[in-house]
């Protein structure tokens, strides 16, 4: 965990509870921890940095995004593990320094290649089978700050020793 560089998050599932709400105008809403928003916080204030990697294409995504200044993000995404790959060569990261966190088995090529593959704890079996870190947290419900949490903890010992 102490030589992750960059955190690649799903959304629904992972920063959601994976539920949604429909407007009767076809509006969508979607619902955020703000547990979750300070890990986000956290990270990009230790210099990690934060993608998201969405199978949906919803402006929900972006505003997420704005709030944070995350400007490599991936929307309407099927295929994750290719996405993933991609942020790598832009951020000219190895994909041994990235951790994937996904909830369902679309998300698993994505975890099979990142350096740490993470899963909330409500995540879909055949992910938590193969994940190496499993938050005790569900998906929307401080999965991604506990996950967070983990990373620095796991950097701390590398900031303090000496040079």
């Amino acid at each position: 965990m102490k030589d992750i560089r960059a955190i690649a998050l799903d959304v629904d599932g992972v920063l959601t509870d994976g539920g949604i709400w429909w407007g009767p105008n076809g509006e969508e809403w979607k619902r955020f921890s703000f547990a979750d928003i300070m890990g986000v916080s956290l990270a990009c204030k230790a210099g990690l940095i934060i993608t998201l990697i969405s199978g949906e294409d919803s402006p929900l995504v972006d505003r997420f995004a704005q709030k944070f200044q995350l400007t490599d993000i991936t929307k309407g995404c099927r295929d994750k593990g290719p996405a993933l790959r991609r942020f790598a060569e832009r951020q000219h990261l190895p994909l041994s320094a990235i951790c994937f966190m996904g909830d369902d088995v679309n998300d698993m090529e994505a975890q099979q290649i990142a350096g740490l593959s993470a899963a909330p704890a409500d995540a879909h079996p055949a992910v938590l089978a193969t994940a190496t870190f499993i938050a005790k947290h569900k998906g929307g419900n401080g999965a991604v700050r506990e996950l967070v949490d983990a990373i620095l903890a796991a950097r701390q010992p590398q900031l303090n020793s000496p040079k």
